[in-house]
């Protein structure tokens, strides 16, 4: 009985262990770059081209309220710089912070005459897929992709070896 609890912790560790492997930290992306970095002769679509975007992220945007703000919009208020019918006024108190919390393209702009100034940015969100786990082995001169199976073989391994080292701890 009491080896059987072993197992199934060690068993429960190994598992959890998997699963937080394959997630990833949530990144708070400061658009433009900087801390107050949302502001006019910045080329947002530049800097939005090197940041990878996925559910769960935030954008934080950092301004002069007093001046400018932050509307999300959609693709044809985006393109014309329409700040009216807007989705959502993000602006709070100029170190704002939105979530990113679907896989689709978010749309956002500075209204008051600023988009036009380049005060906009497009950010295209997607998924997380962790990595495939396929290492590769070389044998023979020849390589080897380890399937799932030997994964799985060697994750029991683990745990039988996690019990049989609960028995002498």
């Amino acid at each position: 009985m009491e080896n059987s609890r072993k197992i199934v912790f060690c068993s429960m560790l190994i598992m959890m262990g998997i699963v937080f492997a394959e997630s990833r930290n949530t990144v708070l992306h400061r658009v433009g770059g900087g801390r107050n970095s949302w502001a006019p002769n910045i080329n947002f679509t530049e800097w939005s081209s090197h940041e990878q975007f996925y559910v769960g992220d935030w954008l934080y945007f950092g301004f002069d309220k007093q001046l400018y703000n932050v509307l999300e919009v959609n693709k044809t208020s985006y393109d014309n710089c329409i700040d009216e019918d807007f989705i959502t006024n993000i602006t709070r108190g100029g170190r704002d912070v939105f979530n990113l919390t679907e896989a689709k393209p978010f749309y956002f702009l500075s209204g008051r005459g600023y988009c036009s100034k380049g005060m906009k940015v497009a950010v295209y969100v997607y998924d997380f897929e962790p990595p495939l786990a396929a290492p590769l082995l070389v044998y023979n001169g020849y390589p080897r992709i380890i399937c799932s199976q030997t994964i799985q073989y060697v994750l029991l391994a683990a745990a039988l070896a996690c019990s049989t080292l609960f028995k002498y701890i």
